[in-house]
């Protein structure tokens, strides 16, 4: 990247435009007694205790939005008392409904929100499960509709929605981060995004470098062109909206310079300046961590 200095978060650099557009395939805590699957924003603790009763194993799974498909196993695993790698190993067997495009990979469908724990429930029921509520939110109106009237499937959407949800410093952002992945397929321009390099690299980081954009990885998204090949995490309902509506503008990058000041714009050395911006504080302090 230009001006890159050893690190990045979410920026995306200059490409000469390409002419044609490429789309590949590829809860909030709530202790529930009635069975019925409460979506919302999670915080960040994932198993809910009854209490006044430390013995008894957990009533409800939260899966929080953004949460990759290997996060949700090992809480899975934990929430039954599993061996480690049970519910991964389930999959074959799971029976999952999903889009012939996922290709047997739920990534992107294990709906994020917070699940009963039926006292004979198997990781096969609990990952069905999920996948059946992100069907029932995802294949009705109006994210099919929207998806359609973006001239994408339902999939595509899903995967856009992921990168939004990685990207996003906020949900008022969402739909800005969206409308720039729109104008970068429109032009024919790689996404360049770092939350893609993350997922190939099973990381998450705000430090990316020059040497990870050349990666050898369908996940690469500055090297290669369209989206990546799955979503690259489980994405809630804001950032579902969001790829179907993203908001109109003409922004083809943006930097979080600071908690509550991402910029964007269409001007690449005006993004320049925002990148040497965000840069400057981590050049002063190479050892601190973002």
């Amino acid at each position: 990247m230009c001006a890159l200095a050893g690190y990045r978060a979410r920026m995306h650099m200059n490409t000469p435009p390409r002419s044609t557009i490429r789309l590949t395939r590829r809860g909030r805590v709530a202790l529930i007694a009635t069975g019925a699957v409460v979506a919302g924003t999670a915080v960040a603790v994932p198993l809910l205790s009854l209490a006044g009763d430390e013995e008894t194993k957990p009533r409800t799974l939260v899966i929080p939005e953004g949460w990759r498909a290997g996060q949700v196993y090992e809480a899975v695993d934990k929430a039954l008392a599993l061996p480690a790698g049970t519910a991964k190993k389930s999959l074959a067997k799971a029976n999952l409904k999903l889009p012939n495009d996922a290709e047997g990979n739920p990534e992107g469908y294990l709906f994020p929100a917070t699940y009963p724990l039926q006292e004979m429930a198997t990781a096969e029921q609990m990952l069905s499960f999920m996948v059946d509520t992100a069907n029932k939110r995802f294949n009705g109106a109006p994210i099919a509709a929207g998806a359609q009237r973006n001239a994408m499937n339902v999939y595509q959407a899903v995967t856009i929605a992921s990168i939004i949800q990685a990207e996003a410093a906020t949900k008022a952002d969402m739909g800005k981060v969206a409308r720039v992945i729109f104008n970068r397929l429109e032009r024919g321009m790689p996404l360049q995004m770092d939350s893609t390099l993350n997922y190939a690299l099973n990381r998450s980081t705000l430090k990316t470098t020059v040497e990870d954009t050349r990666i050898d990885s369908p996940y690469n998204s500055y090297q290669r062109m369209g989206l990546p090949p799955t979503p690259i995490d489980n994405p809630g309902e804001d950032a579902m909206r969001a790829a179907i509506s993203p908001t109109p503008g003409d922004w083809l990058y943006f930097v979080t310079v600071k908690p509550g000041d991402t910029r964007f714009t269409a001007d690449y050395a005006e993004h320049q300046r925002n990148v040497a911006e965000f840069n400057a504080p981590r050049k002063a302090s190479p050892q601190s961590t973002t």
